[in-house]
Parts: structure tokens; sequence; C-alpha cells
């Protein structure tokens, strides 16, 4: 399969230079449908369809672009930092108010490590690796209280809808229930049921436990020495940006240039996927392949935002399968560390070891979505 280069838009522009047509600029990409749907509240709203989206106007340097944009999200982190202290007090008994600055947070970190990353070459080089390391560090550790929740709400879900499903196999070495129907299928559901409860409690008693471990770390870190270094960089970040040293001419292509480039690490890594007819189930070893288009199709999104002020929504249903199949590799990995648990009852650890093969049958599905819903069929057809 050919890699990402010379791979282009239908329309053969590329998503941050927006097309010239004799006589004045084209309309841009379409801007209707917004956000990917998992978008956190204040991410950028697209225009409507048809509408030009912003763009660096000629003359305009990089820096006037660029440096709003992350003075923009330094004022978002230190906003969702204080809304966290402040919900975080004992007075606040169900933690929502915590929970959702803690998201804004992580919303602002991510942007701002994003975009850090992608325009290097117009900031400063050492404080941007610095920083782009901490606020990864700090946005990994917060986000792992939220993963290991929603971790344990899809398993249980799926193991109320699995329990009730028709057509399971025969669980090995389970006894059949007394009943007259003693057909394969009704003695797999049988050994299904009685497995369910006990493996749901199992995932319950390791996630819940998982969650709580995360939660000390991330109360430990936002009280850490490292996290308030953190805060104060992104406090300087909100008044003033690091730029890169010298007469560099930051002109409109300063940004351009980077921004079309994590386009194509994101094309050249969507036609590096392995094809449709090597698709397996149980193909872990492809994982790491998908995990990673999902993070260069996140720094595209954040370079888009940048450029045009927008995310691109012809990537909104392709990004949403990306962030379900990151879900159910997760779980799916969640049900067999609890399936190999030692001295577990059969009728458990065959109840594991269903739920593991659903959720694998989730990340087929979502790849399967991705590649309906990627724009570029190029991309992803093999000569």
């Amino acid at each position: 399969m050919p890699g990402g280069a010379g791979v282009r838009r239908p329309d053969h522009q590329t998503t941050t230079r927006p097309p010239a047509a004799e006589g004045g600029p084209e309309d841009g990409p379409p801007s209707a449908g917004g956000g990917p749907p998992e978008a956190e509240p204040g991410s950028p709203q697209p225009g409507p369809r048809g509408a030009t989206p912003p763009r660096p106007a000629d003359g305009v340097t990089a820096d006037a672009v660029l440096a709003p944009y992350l003075q923009g999200q330094a004022g978002d982190f230190l906003r969702s930092l204080r809304l966290h202290r402040e919900h975080s007090a004992p007075s606040d008994a169900n933690g929502q108010g915590a929970e959702a600055a803690a998201r804004a947070l992580r919303r602002s970190a991510r942007r701002i490590s994003g975009s850090l990353h992608t325009f290097r070459t117009v900031l400063d080089p050492v404080w941007a690796d610095h920083l782009r390391t901490e606020l990864a560090w700090l946005s990994g550790t917060l986000a792992r209280e939220h993963a290991y929740a929603g971790r344990l709400t899809r398993l249980l879900e799926a193991l109320h809808q699995l329990s009730g499903a028709t057509g399971l196999p025969a669980a090995r070495g389970a006894k059949p229930a007394a009943r007259t129907d003693t057909s394969p299928d009704a003695q797999g559901r049988a050994a299904l049921g009685v497995g369910a409860a006990r493996a749901g409690a199992l995932l319950e008693r390791q996630l819940t436990l998982a969650r709580t471990r995360a939660h000390s770390a991330a109360l430990q870190a936002l009280g850490s020495s490292r996290f308030h270094a953190v805060a104060d960089a992104v406090a300087l970040l909100a008044s003033e940006v690091p730029l890169a040293p010298g007469p560099t001419g930051r002109g409109a292509e300063a940004l351009l240039e980077p921004a079309e480039r994590a386009e194509q690490r994101l094309i050249g890594a969507v036609a590096a996927l392995p094809p449709d007819a090597s698709a397996e189930p149980y193909n872990e070893a492809q994982d790491a392949a998908w995990h990673q288009t999902r993070l260069l199709l996140r720094l595209h999104r954040y370079a888009h935002e940048v450029v045009l002020g927008a995310a691109d929504p012809v990537l909104t249903g392709a990004g949403h399968a990306l962030d379900l199949h990151r879900d159910a590799v997760e779980a799916a990995a969640a049900a067999a560390a609890a399936a190999r648990t030692p001295r577990i009852a059969p009728a458990t650890a065959y109840a594991l070891g269903v739920l593991h093969a659903d959720q694998r049958h989730e990340v087929e599905a979502a790849r399967a979505v991705f590649r309906e819903t990627w724009p570029y069929a190029a991309a992803m057809t093999a000569p």
C-alpha cells in the first residue's frame, strides 16, 4: 500500500490552505456540523455551510494568529483550574462540578500541547518541548479516573445486554441448567446468566479500585510542585508567548506549512492501516496503528483550529469512530485482565470471555465505521 504522499482531498486542496480562484478567494471547506460529538464545551464552532472560514490575512504574521490562540487556551486552563479548586471543596458532595472542570482543564492542556508540537518551529523550541511534555503528563494523569469510570459503565452495560442475547456458544465445562431446552444455545445463555453477575461484580471491584487510585494520583498531582510549575508556565503563556529567537519572517506560511505537514502525516497513517482483507476480531497487534492515527487526527484538528479558527467538519464522523475504537480496545483489555484473575469460577471466566469477544467485535465495528466516514477515499484503497 502506498504511503500518504500525493493523497489529496477530493478537491485536491489541503484543509488548512483555502483555495484561491481567479478574481478572489473561493469559499473554504464546508463549515457546518461543528466539532466531534465528544468535543468539550467551549470548542470553536464552525460557521454556516458555504461561509469562508477564518484564515491568516495577507501580511499577518504567524505569531499574530498563533499567540492569541495559545493565550486563549491558557486563559481557559486557568479558569478551569480555579473552578476545579472551588468545586473540590467538601461542600460539593456530588463532585460533578469538579469533574466538569477537570474535563475543561484537560481540553485546554491538550490543545496547548498539540499546538506546541505542530508549530514548534514558530516558538522557542526548548520552552515548547518542556511545556508540551508537562501538559501531556497532566492531561494523562487527570484522564485516568474518567477513563476507568467510563470503562466500567461500558462493560456493565455490555454484560447486561449479552446476558439476554441468543446464539451464544455453550460454556466449556459448564453444567447445563435444569430445563427442558438442552440445546447448546440454551446452555450457553444459562451459563452466561450465572457468570454475568459474578463477572460484573469482579469488574466493578477491579475498576473501582483502579479509579480510586487514579483519583488519589490526580489529587496528588494537583498538589505537587510539578503541577504548580506547570500552572505558573501556563499563567506566563496567557500574557506572553515565547517565540523562536532571531528574525524568522514569520508570515502566514510559517503556520500553513506545519499545519499541512500534520494533515499529510494523518493521511499517510490512514493509508498505512491494514486493509479490510486482513481484519480479524482478535488482531490486538494492529491496535497501536489505529491509536496513532487517532493521535494524528487530533493534532490535525487542533492545527485546523489555529489556522482556520474551527475544527475540520469533514472529519467529525471519523474522529468519533476512532474514539469508540479506543474505548472498545481498552474495555476488551480490561475484560481479558479480569479473566486472568486466579481462582475465579468457570462460569465467571466464561462470561468474561464472551465480554472480551463482544468488545473485540466492537473494535472491528468501529474500524468499519471509520473507513465508511473517512472522506479521502484514495487513502483507504490499496492498488
